[in-house]
């Protein structure tokens, strides 16, 4: 049985409209847990030999490329429009910190999962959680934080649609 290579997105209503003051963030492993099921965004991704060493093992660097691939499309469904108005106004996100474990590595033609999370998010940030798996099985998990810029480089407020898209993700 061969599964789809389609990415998806899980998404519940808004549950109320509170937000804290400074950077919206879901606190502790109860609320991360229950906020799980609120807006996860799941990428399948095949490695290809390309992908892969001389081993047929995949290469360190190529899952922040397939972490890259899968904040793109997550992007993409949050809100199309609200990404094009986004780089219609010269905003564009670029990646500020990247935390990654590498605990066991994906091989050739293996089917990956990247699960992408939003965390948290204040003025010009936005902090994600993205675990590359095979199966249940947890190969790279990282915490990325990415900050919004404008055309001159320098830092901007995240947009008002974008924000209210966030905040609707995360517990009120």
């Amino acid at each position: 049985m061969t599964k789809a290579l389609t990415p998806t997105v899980s998404r519940f209503a808004r549950e109320g409209t509170a937000e804290t003051r400074r950077r919206h963030r879901v606190s502790s492993s109860a609320e991360r847990e229950r906020v799980g099921t609120r807006a996860i965004h799941h990428l399948p991704i095949r490695v290809y030999y390309e992908d892969t060493d001389a081993a047929g093992i995949v290469y360190y660097a190529n899952y922040l490329k397939f972490a890259e691939r899968a904040r793109s499309e997550w992007l993409r469904e949050i809100g199309d429009d609200d990404v094009r108005a986004l780089r219609a106004s010269g905003l564009l996100f670029v990646v500020r910190r990247c935390e990654i474990e590498y605990q066991q590595a994906a091989r050739l033609d293996d089917l990956l999962e990247v699960e992408t999370r939003v965390t948290g998010f204040a003025g010009a940030t936005l902090d994600l959680e993205q675990t590359i798996r095979r199966g249940d099985i947890d190969l790279v998990p990282m915490k990325v934080t990415l900050a919004c810029l404008n055309s001159a480089g320098r830092p901007a407020r995240l947009p008002a649609a974008l924000r209210a898209a966030l905040a609707s993700v995360l517990p009120a």
